[in-house]
């Protein structure tokens, strides 16, 4: 029998665990996540990982298992995940499912990453400072003299993505787009992507509704517990950001809230349009 992965994905909120857990239940699969902020032990509300019930629905894979002071990347994921995936199917399975919603990591998995040059520790943290004190759009203006093509490209408000390509950019003298071969590794089970959609409205209200039950469950404390962490990658992310900008004063909750909300439905916008490209996504209407 041929071996299947089948890969659900899709915006924030749109439904994926509960869909996931359904299709792994059917087809006698674990869950196998691909979400590079779930897997952080210490991130449980923020990230909206999945619950107890959840856990206990089915086996889980790569969630809250990694702590946040580890460098985890999406390169260490590819390494990870294929040979869990390579354990599983040699045990028996024909069909597994991966969850997810980080573009990066899902597409490091399906067809591995391209090779960049390692930069010197003492330069990522001197960009790291210049985030801190001056903010991710003094080094998006750098990234768009060094490499405007990057610069269209990136996220300009993920200020890991953008250190990332001017670290690089800095250190070789070439532009981090050229190191972009866009190889594609060969994998020897078939990949069959899934993607869950609603209506961009609704999709909103669930998202708007969940930052709520993440404030009432306790992101505040969980932020407040991370802040010796703050410049870590791992706390580089929606939620854990707006509330470290409310324990400095620069908002009151209500300022706090809104801003997360927006946010995480410009995010949702972004895995949207990064998926629309890919013609091999089967698209379905998420219940």
């Amino acid at each position: 029998m041929p071996r299947r992965l089948e890969i659900i994905l899709g915006p924030t909120a749109v439904g994926k665990t509960g869909y996931a857990i359904r299709r792994a239940l059917e087809a006698g699969s674990p869950v196998i996540s691909c979400d590079s902020r779930q897997i952080f032990k210490e991130l449980r509300i923020g990230t909206a990982a999945p619950s107890r019930r959840e856990l206990a629905a089915v086996k889980h894979y790569f969630v809250r298992t990694v702590p946040v002071t580890r460098n985890y990347t999406a390169g260490i994921y590819e390494a990870e995940a294929l040979n869990l995936v390579n354990q599983l199917f040699a045990q028996g399975h024909e069909t597994l499912v991966m969850c997810g919603g980080s573009m990066l990591y899902i597409d490091a998995f399906c067809y591995g990453l391209d090779d960049f040059p390692e930069v010197p520790l003492q330069l990522r943290e001197h960009l790291m400072e210049c985030l801190r004190d001056e903010g991710v759009e003094s080094l998006a203006n750098q990234l768009k003299e060094l490499d405007p093509v990057s610069y269209e490209e990136l996220d300009l408000s993920n200020g890991q993505r953008v250190i990332r390509a001017l670290e690089v950019s800095m250190y070789t003298g070439q532009p981090f787009s050229s190191f972009k071969t866009r190889r594609f590794k060969e994998r020897d089970f078939e990949i069959v992507k899934i993607g869950l959609e609603r209506p961009r409205e609704e999709l909103y209200e669930r998202i708007n509704a969940r930052v709520l039950k993440m404030i009432s469950h306790g992101l505040e404390e969980e932020a407040r517990r991370m802040l010796p962490f703050r410049d870590l990658p791992a706390l580089q992310t929606v939620g854990y950001r707006e509330m470290f900008e409310y324990f400095d004063g620069k908002y009151d909750m209500d300022t706090t809230i809104a801003h997360i909300q927006a946010n995480t439905r410009h995010y949702a916008k972004r895995q949207l349009t990064w998926w629309r490209r890919d013609a091999a996504i089967q698209w379905i209407k998420a219940e």
